[in-house]
C-alpha cells in the first residue's frame, strides 16, 4: 500500500492560486440597471441601455445585471435591490424614473448611480443627457425630401418636454427641406403599446401620411407594423437603434439615439473619478445622428443634403428648436 503525499511546492502553489481566484472575483467590476416600463426586447431605448452594459462586460470582464420595470412602482423597489447588493453602478433608464432615482440615491450615498434622459442633482448620480432634436431635425429633412403626398406623421409615446424635443426638431427638418409638407401629430400616452402605435400611425397613413417617424419606445414597433401592412410606398422612421430589420422594404431611415455610449462614457467616468454632474451628446458627438442603413433606401442627393445640414447644425450655423412650433 502506497502512502499518499504532498510535496510542499506544490500545494503552496494551490494555496496562491485558490488566494488569488479568490481575489479576482471579490474585485470583479459589477454594473447593473433598471429598465423603463417598456422593458428588454423593445428593439430601441432599453435594448440600447443594455447594449452599453454589455460594452461594460466586453471592456471590463465585468458582471452586469438587468431588473425590469413592469410598472412605475417597480422603479424605487428595483433600485433599491440593486442598491443593497452594492453594485459598483447602477443606471436608471429612462426620464420617469427621476423621480425614484432622486428618492433611493439619497438613501444610498456611497452607492454610484446613472440616469439617461434626466437631470438628478446629486453628487453619487451621473446624468446623460443628449440633444435628440438634431437628430430628428435630420430625419426630417428625409422625410420632407422623400414624401410624395407633403403629408408626414409623428407619433410620440407619453407627451413630455423630452419627447417634444423629437417632435419639434422633426418638424423643423421637414420643414427646411419642404416649406410645402405638413405634419400630422399624435401621442399615444405609453412607451409599450405596440398595438395602439400600429392605430394610430393607420390612422395617419389613412390620412395621407406616407411617411410617420416615431419616438415612443415599444410602442413604436407597432408603427414600424403599420408602414409594413401598408406596403410599398409607405414608411417608418426608428428610433434609437437601427430598426430596418423590423421591416426592411418599409423603414425609411432611422434616428440613432446612442443611449449605449451614454452607458458606457458615463459608467468609464464615474470609474476614473469623473462621476456626477451631467454628460450631453449631440450631433458633435456622435450621440445622436442617422443610421448607416439609410444607405439602403436613402438617395445619395438626400444623404448629401443631410450631410451638410448636420455640419450646419455642429458649426452652429443652425440651431434647432426644442419646443414645437405649436407651443411656443
Amino acid at each position: 500500500m502506497f502512502k499518499r503525499t504532498v510535496v510542499p511546492g506544490v500545494l503552496i502553489l494551490i494555496l496562491a492560486l485558490l488566494i488569488s481566484l479568490a481575489a479576482t472575483g471579490a474585485d470583479k467590476l459589477r454594473f447593473a440597471m433598471v429598465t423603463d416600463i417598456g422593458g428588454l426586447g423593445d428593439q430601441s431605448f432599453n435594448d440600447a441601455a443594455w447594449d452599453g452594459m454589455q460594452m461594460l462586460k466586453k471592456e471590463y470582464g465585468a458582471e452586469v445585471k438587468v431588473l425590469e420595470s413592469k410598472k412605475a412602482e417597480d422603479y424605487i423597489p428595483n433600485l433599491k435591490s440593486l442598491a443593497e447588493q452594492g453594485y459598483d453602478m447602477i443606471w436608471a433608464v429612462g426620464f420617469l424614473m427621476a423621480d425614484a432615482l432622486n428618492n433611493v440615491a439619497a438613501q444610498y450615498p456611497k452607492i454610484r448611480f446613472g440616469i439617461i434622459d434626466s437631470v438628478v442633482d446629486k453628487p453619487n448620480v451621473t446624468s446623460v443627457t443628449f440633444r435628440e432634436e438634431q437628430g430628428s431635425f435630420l430625419v426630417g429633412v428625409v422625410a420632407g425630401k422623400m414624401t410624395k403626398t407633403n403629408l408626414v406623421g409623428f407619433v410620440g409615446g407619453m407627451q413630455f418636454p423630452l419627447i417634444e424635443k423629437f417632435q419639434a426638431g422633426y418638424e423643423a427638418g421637414v420643414k427646411a427641406a419642404n416649406p410645402k409638407a405638413k405634419v400630422l401629430v399624435n401621442y399615444v400616452g405609453s412607451f409599450g403599446d405596440p398595438t395602439k402605435g400600429k392605430e394610430t400611425a393607420l390612422a395617419q397613413f389613412n390620412l395621407g401620411a406616407d411617411i410617420v417617424y416615431h419616438a415612443a419606445g415599444d410602442t413604436g414597433t407597432g408603427v414600424i407594423e403599420a408602414a409594413k401592412s401598408m406596403g410599398k410606398g409607405y414608411w417608418a422612421i426608428g428610433v434609437d437603434k437601427d430598426q430596418h430589420h423590423l421591416a426592411p422594404q418599409n423603414v425609411l431611415v432611422c434616428m440613432i439615439k446612442r443611449v449605449d455610449v451614454g452607458v458606457f462614457q458615463g459608467t468609464k467616468a464615474v470609474l476614473a473619478g469623473k462621476g456626477g454632474g451631467v454628460m450631453e451628446l449631440s450631433l458633435k458627438e456622435d450621440g445622436v445622428g442617422i443610421c448607416k442603413s439609410a444607405s439602403k433606401t436613402v438617395p445619395e442627393s438626400v444623404l448629401d443634403l443631410v450631410e451638410q445640414y448636420r455640419k450646419d447644425i455642429i458649426a452652429g450655423k443652425i440651431v434647432v428648436p426644442t419646443v414645437p412650433e405649436g407651443k411656443k
